[in-house]
């Protein structure tokens, strides 16, 4: 009974417990919320795993993203070096057909007016050259020599130079040698500083590829040129070892740094050319004088050559000063002044005459005066008062054009050419005939009465002109050397100055339209033409 009792009350217990723990049936969780709920166990593990492998992915991705990124730079900024040093070399390529078809055109179209262009051309050109990104004539192709000539006892490295008028003030004689040119003449150059004439004075004809200027010989004077060509010897004494002192310069004038006192440069030549002042009386030829001499006092130690303009067709009475007595006047004081300088080698003198003076009385007064003031040469010619006929015949100007060429000032371009050539021979035959003295004279009235008695033998070249005498001056005189100035723009052109008589080819309004590039190409033409003439 006892044991029964037992057994009941634990039964109960267990039925309490039981209804106790039990929910009623709507409370309990069904199958799918059980499985639900696995499921968003699940999932939150899954979420959790997931953002870990996605973190991790996406580190892992972003190591060859970065290491793409870097590459794309790397190769990037090799092009961009590789595109800029390209750039480099071929923009600072005289060869660079750029410079003609490109900056010519471009620089005309931006300054209409040519004296700002012939500015901000000279301006632009030095900020380069300080830069070293000036043009520059590369890979020495005057080194195979086949255009190499002498000239004053030098061996030059070409015969082809820059006029005067191109770097009036010497403020780019650097960068123009770097051009290619053997023979660089900066000014002119007066005692004084004058403004020349007023503006506008300098005039395009693009279809002539000429220009008409009336400058009147601007200058800075000469005390301003002489402190720019000292400092350019500073500079380079520095530069090459000899120190910053008055020493040092001296050192390079002298000679001691093998080079030129003048250019700098090996088989090279500086000309320095000099004028008057235009309020200086041209009547009083010893005030004209001490103008020039003035300007040989100052420059002739920084020049290889001494230029003497007495041709400029702005200057009114200048070209007056060609005629023989006043000329020799003029040379005998330059050519003193010169021997007078405190170097070890004295500059060389150079006339420059007008392709106007040309009848054989005025030839024969320069030629005469040469002679007899110990002149060392001629420059034929400068730009002239008259104007050409156009090129190619027949052609008729723009309207704009056919204005220009009533503007007064000297003319220059392609159409001076063949005049250049035919003064160089007449200048050459009158020169190599040496200086005109008393015997020779005689000989001269004796043939000329003989060429009068016998009308017959006119046809018969008289014996003075024959090539045998007058291929050199009497013995004792060194041959007068001629550089030739005019309307050259090609390499056959230089040629036939050079074949003419003329030691070298000047170039200045070809450049101005041909671009920087011209003196390379010129020199190129020369190579190719004498090549096929097998010379």
């Amino acid at each position: 009974m006892a044991a029964s009792s037992a057994s009941l009350a634990f039964r109960s217990r267990i039925h309490t417990s039981s209804r106790t723990l039990a929910l009623p049936r709507g409370h309990r969780p069904s199958l799918l919320q059980r499985q639900g709920g696995l499921r968003s166990l699940i999932n939150k593990r899954d979420a959790s795993t997931g953002e870990t492998l996605n973190e991790a992915s996406k580190q892992a991705s972003e190591v060859p993203k970065k290491a793409g990124t870097g590459l794309r730079k790397t190769v990037l900024g090799t092009s961009l070096l590789f595109t800029l040093l390209a750039g480099y070399v071929y923009f600072t390529d005289t060869r660079a057909s750029i410079h003609r078809y490109g900056v010519v055109p471009i620089v005309r179209l931006i300054f209409p007016d040519a004296e700002d262009a012939h500015h901000e051309g000279v301006k632009g050109l030095k900020r380069l050259y300080d830069l070293g990104l000036n043009p520059r004539e590369r890979g020495n192709p005057d080194a195979d020599g086949v255009l190499a000539t002498e000239v004053f006892g030098y061996t030059l490295a070409n015969p082809i130079g820059i006029s005067g008028g191109l770097d009036k003030h010497a403020e780019i004689p650097d960068p123009l040698f770097e051009l290619g040119a053997a023979v660089v003449e900066v000014g002119g150059t007066t005692p004084l500083p004058q403004e020349g004439n007023p503006r506008p004075r300098v005039f395009r004809l693009p279809s002539q590829s000429a220009m008409i200027n009336r400058y009147g010989l601007n200058s800075k004077g000469a005390d301003h040129m002489a402190a720019v060509l000292k400092q350019r010897v500073r500079e380079f004494a520095y530069a090459s070892g000899f120190g910053l002192h008055d020493i040092a310069e001296k050192q390079v004038l002298d000679g001691e740094a093998g080079v030129p006192p003048g250019s700098l440069v090996p088989g090279k030549l500086l000309a320095v050319q000099i004028a008057k002042n235009k309020v200086t009386p041209d009547s009083d030829i010893e005030a004209v004088k001490r103008d020039y001499v003035y300007c040989v006092d100052r420059l002739a130690k920084y020049a290889d050559i001494l230029v003497v303009n007495v041709s400029s067709p702005n200057t009114p009475g200048l070209r007056d000063l060609q005629a023989s007595a006043p000329l020799t006047a003029i040379l005998k004081g330059v050519v003193g002044a010169a021997k007078s300088v405190e170097r070890k080698t004295k500059p060389f003198v150079m006339v420059k005459v007008s392709p106007d003076e040309d009848s054989d009385e005025q030839i024969i007064g320069v030629c005469d005066a040469v002679w007899r003031s110990g002149v060392d040469g001629v420059i034929v010619g400068n730009t002239t008062n008259r104007r050409p006929d156009p090129l190619p015949k027949g052609v008729t100007l723009p309207p704009k054009e056919q204005e220009v060429l009533k503007e007064t000032g000297g003319y220059s371009g392609p159409q001076l050419f063949d005049r250049t050539v035919a003064l160089v021979a007449r200048y050459r035959e009158k020169l190599d005939e040496g200086p005109v003295t008393e015997a020779r004279q005689s000989a001269k009235e004796v043939t000329a009465g003989a060429q009068a008695a016998e009308p017959d033998q006119e046809n018969i070249p008289p014996t003075s002109s024959s090539p045998s005498e007058t291929s050199l001056p009497e013995p004792g005189f060194s041959r007068k050397v001629i550089f030739a100035s005019g309307g050259i723009t090609n390499g056959k052109q230089a040629l036939s100055v050079l074949d003419a008589g003329a030691s070298v080819a000047m170039m200045y309004t070809g450049i101005t339209y041909g671009g920087v590039g011209t003196v390379t190409r010129v020199k190129q033409e020369m190579r190719e033409e004498k090549k096929q003439l097998g010379k």
